[in-house]
């Protein structure tokens, strides 16, 4: 990236076991890291984040996949301190956050960081309210600041009305949501969300990834979300890393990791994944067609970074050509059902070539 990234870790490791920081001098490890992995392992030491190095731009969603034990909560927790990362470097907004004190890293928590986790952790003898307002609380700030504040937030994630219900009383969206609306009451510079739908219903799931969406577009958060689901990473992420046994495998744009998978792995996570889904628009348009070669068809449009599936459901009987539309509304291209079914079949093509 260009920019300085808003968050970064370089070469972190977890290891867990008797002495893991035997294995890491001042000087940092001098085997080749797939080597020291393998030595740690043989010496009864687990690690569960191995040689992580990733940078997360200001405002982007960057998603942290893998099955379960390939390390990817560890990592999370590691860029909190929640978890003390035996090795390596996690930068936020340029300052070491491995090299702050205590009472730092307490201040830097209240201030500049959300979490959201997959439990909820609601204290369920606090309102909808009180809950929101707690971290607010813990800042020092008053009362009828904090209640604005925490009413502010109830009413951005859609429970206004809800302000005096107890976790109880609430559906587990709602309570998701009023999760959320805590983590964002200290207006974090960087949100953190550890599988937070997972536990819910899919038709529920479905909607909470539509609101985190929806407030991801008015907040711009910089967001490290992690989860298991690539479907779920596909609609939310502008970036993905793929995680197994401790590394990083492979790191891109969700068409980029569907479409040119680093190694076997990979392309096993992603092999269900319809490419319709992870192809965009702008990619295989073709130039813009005159205003009048459709004759009395009508005429719609779709962004260029719009996905296949969105543009397919807009032909029918009325409609056989797209205008593709750049962010300002000009148009710059566009599809055709011939185009989407000749790109679908040069992809089908290219993966099932060995």
């Amino acid at each position: 990236m260009n920019a300085q990234p808003k968050l970064a870790c370089h070469n972190l490791w977890k290891v867990y076991g008797a002495n893991p920081a035997y294995y890491f001098d001042t000087d940092g490890y001098s085997v080749e890291p797939l080597e020291l992995a393998k030595r740690l392992r043989n010496e009864r030491h687990i690690p569960a984040a191995a040689d992580v190095s990733f940078e997360v731009a200001k405002g982007e969603i960057f998603i942290i996949m893998g099955l379960s034990g390939s390390g990817k909560s560890t990592v999370v927790r590691c860029l909190s301190r929640l978890v003390e990362p035996t090795a390596g470097e996690v930068l936020l907004d340029g300052e070491d956050l491995l090299k702050a004190s205590p009472k730092e890293l307490i201040e830097i928590r209240r201030h500049k960081m959300g979490m959201v986790f997959q439990n909820f952790g609601l204290l369920p003898h606090l309102t909808v309210l009180e809950n929101v307002a707690f971290p607010l609380k813990a800042q020092g700030i008053g009362p009828d600041e904090r209640r604005a504040r925490a009413r502010q937030m109830i009413e951005l994630v859609g429970l206004d009305g809800r302000e005096h219900a107890y976790p109880r009383q609430l559906s587990g969206g709602q309570q998701q949501r009023v999760g959320i609306a805590r983590s964002l009451a200290v207006e974090p510079d960087v949100w953190f969300l550890d599988e937070p739908f997972s536990a819910l219903d899919p038709l529920i799931r479905r909607q909470m990834q539509d609101e985190f969406l929806r407030l991801q577009k008015q907040l711009h958060k910089t967001i490290v979300f992690i989860t298991h689901d690539f479907l779920e990473a596909l609609r939310l992420a502008d970036r993905i890393a793929i995680m197994k046994d401790g590394f990083v495998v492979q790191i891109g744009r969700p068409d980029e990791i569907v479409l040119h998978p680093a190694n076997d792995y990979v392309a096993e996570f992603t092999g269900d994944v319809p490419f319709s889904k992870v192809l965009q628009v702008g990619t295989i348009m073709g130039p813009p067609m005159d205003a009048n070669a459709n004759g009395e068809l009508e005429r719609r449009s779709i962004a260029a970074d719009a996905m296949l599936d969105e543009a397919i459901i807009l032909f029918d009987d009325n409609c056989d050509a797209l205008d593709v539309t750049d962010p300002g509304g000009t148009t710059i291209g566009c599809l055709t059902p011939s185009r989407i079914v000749r790109a679908m079949a040069q992809e089908n093509a290219a993966s099932a070539t060995p």
